[in-house]
């Protein structure tokens, strides 16, 4: 059977059209709608599950599998119910990874801070990405070694890129501290202060979308499960940046934990770490 590869910049146009289709017939009617019924909690009341995250997921993995057939595709609800699904992602030819909605706490409250993001992985290397805000129509795209662009709702495109690097105390970003190891998290939340600002909007998708476009410094995450990260770190790297684990490796699909930190280049990320991990 062939199989259709959306590795390139029509590909992934494809694939956000897809994510486009999924938010206004799914995401968008329901928002600012669900009753209690439609909101059920899986690990902690941080932690939701909506009609429209299931609803979404299965339209998009369906349109991706008629676009592609035979390829996996693993949904963000599809694999907390079978976690064996990301057993096929690094050796598969052609996976996608779905995050129907990410930030689905904001979305369950009725907040406009949530996306959906979709992941193209080559033989365990993350080849396209896809970042939607399906509020204000805008999305990020990438593919690996062509750069990434921003889409808006009118069909304009232009290039991203990170903002210019600056010292670590001039720096504003992102920290996801919630999920850090107890001695880490101490460390970095003493030290946040010395940065110039800091925030944690509880959506990946969207701080994504800000550091690629030059709207901030850093991001700092602990939990790397593929469907929050592959998409935004790829569209992140084209844009200019760098990224790696808390121990300066480098970030792989495959990748369970390790934290990343997030900055405009690697003389930037050094001095951002030795500031957030000192521990005096």
């Amino acid at each position: 059977m062939t199989m259709t590869v959306p590795v390139s910049v029509d590909g992934m146009r494809t694939v956000l059209e897809i994510m486009r289709g999924a938010a206004s017939r799914q995401i968008m009617p329901r928002f600012r709608q669900l009753d209690s019924a439609s909101i059920r909690c899986k690990s902690s009341p941080l932690d939701v599950v909506t009609d429209a995250d299931e609803a979404a997921e299965r339209e998009i993995a369906a349109a991706l599998r008629h676009l592609s057939p035979g390829a996996v595709v693993i949904g963000e609800e599809a694999a907390c119910a079978r976690p064996d699904l990301l057993d096929a992602l690094g050796a598969a030819d052609l996976a996608y990874v779905i995050d129907p909605i990410d930030g689905t706490a904001n979305y369950a409250a009725g907040v406009p801070l949530f996306g959906v993001m979709v992941s193209v992985v080559v033989r365990g290397e993350v080849a396209g990405a896809a970042i939607l805000d399906p509020v204000c129509n805008v999305a990020a795209l990438a593919v690996r070694g062509e750069g990434a662009w921003l889409a808006g709702a009118d069909g304009a495109e232009r290039a991203l890129s990170v903002a210019p690097p600056v010292a670590a105390k001039a720096m504003s970003g992102n920290a996801s501290w919630r999920y850090l190891n107890p001695e880490i998290r101490d460390t970095v939340t003493h030290n946040l202060p010395r940065v110039m600002g800091s925030w944690d909007f509880r959506c990946a998708a969207h701080e994504y979308l800000m550091i690629a476009d030059a709207k901030c410094h850093f991001l700092l995450f602990n939990r790397t499960l593929p469907w929050d990260h592959l998409a935004g770190w790829l569209i992140h790297r084209e844009a200019g940046g760098y990224c790696a684990h808390f121990d300066g490796s480098p970030y792989r699909a495959t990748d369970r934990e390790g934290g990343l930190l997030y900055a405009p280049d690697r003389d930037s990320w050094q001095d951002l770490y030795d500031l957030l991990m000192d521990r005096g």
